[in-house]
């Protein structure tokens, strides 16, 4: 929906709600205008039906007022004497319609003094419940969101299997286009597994300001630009045409941002003519192949084990090479170290790969580009050779129509020889280079796609692990994501901080008692 759109959308929920409680409003004391006016009009309600001016503000946060509105309806029926749970029921179910019937059929009087309380348990648990949604959602979406790395592409650096806590004020907490949408869960329901969402009506794009901008290097939280899957991990393979802030969730590193040129040789990756230096935390993996003594004793199996070797690997039919398809560096080196190795040699792809972004240029994972990262406000030749490049851009990001006639471009109808961007782009890239589904293969990240930045991991779980006490990885528990030097676990100050707050508590309490005695 446009801002147009919105607008008309805007004014039409402002007329049902006049509307429907206007004699309602007279019933209680005020004008009847003031249920008209936009805004106002929530104040005076909150007032009528004794609750706080500030939940006026939880009505206009997306999925949060879609919380609100039931609990709106249920308050007003209340104030005016209409508590039974049949009534409740009615005005649930019809989306809050039965409000009509009551103001233009029943004489209902207002009770100014009403008991705000709960008046059974189960009322009051589930008040409680409904506030310690909207305060989690509130959160979830404009503070931080848990989310688990679910493949190998930052393998080394982030593995399978951490949780880790993902920061939205860092590049500025991005308001939910989707305006109806369970809270809480992304783009599937939990136990159902059907859609938690309506495509319709969408949010204008809208970002708070940030406390940083994303920097090379920067492991950021994105929707993934070219998703059509039902849902992450499917592989029915049904299609979805989802919203963008309901595109499954990827995490990668972004070695490129707007205004960068990058080019890729022989797996290593150049910003701006100059080779991109990775912070000491990551941990790049390439291929190898590794020449091997037949006649050798190696104990690969600890050698294996002692290295953690979780990508693929096998052996040739002569039995005198090994193929890993993933290696970090220290890996590499611990190996050259063995007996019985003869050799360890990264495997570099030479062969074109039509399969690499644009799809048009005989790269490769290994060797390509150069290519430029779009900048917002920045402009670029259009042509049938940069056409490729930027077409997706142009249609799906931006939303232009793209016209081609003979050998000349059109753009919204009208002929043009260059294209301004309206959004900031970015390259993302996966540590583990040869099993990453990145950049290199869709191309550009749109700036409205950024989610957030992984701060913290605070427990990591190995499904490898025998035994439950292996399976967690206590040295991954409460470190950070990004910093200086290697990650350190600060599990053991929380443990120290919690025994410290308990024992603090039982004196306390004991002091509390002595006194009273």
């Amino acid at each position: 929906m446009n801002l147009y759109q919105w607008i008309i959308f805007f004014l039409a929920v402002q007329a049902v709600h006049y509307f429907g409680t206007w004699k309602l409003y007279v019933k209680a004391g005020r004008k009847s205008w003031e249920a008209a006016i936009p805004v106002y009009n929530s104040i005076v309600l909150m007032k009528i039906i004794n609750r706080p001016t500030w939940w006026t503000f939880l009505l206009f946060i997306p999925v949060i007022n879609l919380i609100m509105f039931p609990v709106i309806w249920v308050e007003t029926l209340r104030s005016f004497g209409r508590k039974s749970s049949l009534d409740t029921f009615l005005v649930i179910a019809t989306f809050g319609l039965y409000i009509y019937y009551i103001n233009f059929t029943q004489d209902v009087n207002y009770i100014s003094n009403r008991d705000t309380n709960a008046a059974t348990k189960t009322g009051d648990t589930v008040s409680s419940l409904l506030f310690a949604i909207i305060v989690a959602t509130f959160v979830h979406t404009y503070f931080i969101q848990p989310f688990t790395i679910p493949t190998a592409s930052l393998e080394k650096s982030l593995l399978i299997g951490d949780f880790l806590f993902v920061s939205k004020m860092n590049y500025g907490a991005r308001t939910p286009m989707t305006s109806v949408a369970a809270p809480m869960v992304h783009d599937t329901l939990p136990l159902v597994h059907i859609k938690s969402y309506c495509k319709w009506p969408q949010l204008p794009y809208f970002r708070f300001p940030g406390v940083e901008k994303i920097k090379n290097n920067d492991i950021v939280v994105f929707n993934w630009p070219v998703d059509t899957v039902e849902k992450f991990f499917d592989t029915s393979g049904r299609k979805a045409d989802k919203p963008v802030d309901k595109k499954s969730n990827y995490v990668k590193r972004c070695v490129g941002i707007p205004g960068d040129s990058l080019a890729i040789k022989d797996g290593i990756i150049f910003i701006n003519g100059k080779e991109l230096i990775l912070p000491e935390r990551a941990k790049p993996q390439y291929s190898y192949k590794m020449a091997i003594d037949p006649t050798a004793t190696i104990e690969f199996e600890s050698l294996f084990k002692e290295l953690d070797i979780t990508d693929r690997y096998g052996i040739n039919n002569t039995k005198d090479t090994i193929y890993f398809s993933a290696l970090p560096a220290s890996s590499v080196e611990r190996f050259k170290g063995v007996a019985g190795i003869k050799s360890v040699t990264r495997i570099i792809h030479k062969e074109a790969d039509r399969s690499t972004f644009p799809h048009t240029k005989d790269w490769n994972v290994d060797n390509f580009g150069p290519i430029y990262i779009p900048q917002e406000g920045k402009s670029v030749a259009i042509n049938m050779e940069t056409l490729p490049f930027y077409s997706r851009i142009i249609t799906e990001y931006e939303k232009n129509k793209l016209e081609i006639k003979g050998s000349d471009i059109y753009i919204n109808g009208k002929k043009t020889k260059s294209y301004t961007f309206q959004q900031d782009y970015y390259w993302m890239m996966g540590d583990n280079r040869h099993n990453s589904e990145d950049s290199r293969f869709w191309g550009y990240v749109p700036g409205d796609h950024i989610v957030g930045k992984p701060i913290f991991i605070w427990m990591s779980w190995d499904s490898n692990g025998e035994g439950i006490m292996n399976k967690i990885r206590w040295n991954r528990l409460f470190t950070t994501v990004s910093g200086e030097g290697q990650p350190e676990s600060y599990f053991k100050y929380f443990l120290g901080l919690l025994a410290l707050y308990f024992v603090g508590e039982y004196f306390w309490k004991k002091r509390k008692a002595d006194k009273k005695i």
